[in-house]
């Protein structure tokens, strides 16, 4: 196991007032909180992510920082953002990678969890990850 622990939690939900679902247009944000639990600070690079509708729409995002931040998380501290995507289905799911970097330039890759988008569920609290 890595000596370097990225906390990843996840809040997704569903937003009703932008989605149209008679046009099978189903908006979702999700809230992550990163928090560094290692004794070394890392900078969070770039993501990857994997976006799944229930039709079987597989789309892939890959880019630099999160909300066009990059953070230096030093030991004990967090960052927390909100992003969102659209489905063409009520339902379909989500994971990734988050690549980091520590101050000593070395590179390493987080994971972040499969969870639940579903436009019926409201907020899906996921936990934790440890990577």
């Amino acid at each position: 196991m890595s000596n370097h622990i990225i906390e990843v939690t996840v809040e997704p939900r569903f937003l009703s007032e932008p989605s149209e679902p008679a046009q099978s247009l189903y908006c979702f944000a999700y809230t992550i909180t990163l928090t560094n639990r290692s004794e070394v600070s890392a900078q969070l690079i770039s993501r990857h992510w994997w976006i799944h509708d229930a039709r079987g729409h597989t789309e892939e995002v890959k880019g630099l920082g999160v909300v066009g931040h990059q953070p230096l998380l030093k030991p004990g501290e967090s960052f927390q953002y909100t992003s969102g995507c659209q489905l063409r289905s009520a339902s379909g799911t989500m994971h990734g990678t988050y690549f980091f970097v520590t101050e000593a330039g070395e590179p390493f890759e987080v994971t972040i969890p499969l969870f639940v988008l579903e436009a019926s569920a409201g907020s899906l609290p996921l936990g934790r990850v440890l990577h």
